[in-house]
């Protein structure tokens, strides 16, 4: 049982993981399945420095996983509870006032 701290820890985690556009379409991808950081990079247009950054992040944040496979390292979402919190996530609606000015410029949330 998580206790209060925790929860808020794990909260914080994932909302700095899903702050940053790069990290979130790491995500989004491997939601679907497990990669591999050349494919990742490859398949989002993205240096492999760079996904290997956010890479490195997201695990950090301890919400994906490596697993050595020879020369290569294959990349999942770390626990089966995290995948469906976050498929549920994306099916929920968000309520959007797109009247309403954003409160901090140029922050890509509200666009």
């Amino acid at each position: 049982m998580l206790t209060l701290a925790s929860r808020l820890d794990v909260m914080n985690r994932l909302g700095r993981a899903m702050a940053d556009p790069t990290r979130s379409r790491i995500l989004l991808v491997l939601l679907e399945q497990p990669g591999y950081p050349a494919e990742l990079a490859r398949d989002l247009e993205l240096t492999r420095t760079n996904v290997s950054n956010h890479l490195a992040c997201l695990r950090g944040c301890g919400l994906i996983v490596a697993t050595p496979e020879g020369r290569r390292t294959r990349y999942e979402i770390s626990d089966p509870h995290l995948a469906l919190g976050l498929r549920q996530l994306l099916d929920a609606v968000v309520a959007v006032d797109e009247g309403a000015p954003c409160e901090r410029e140029n922050c890509g949330c509200c666009a």
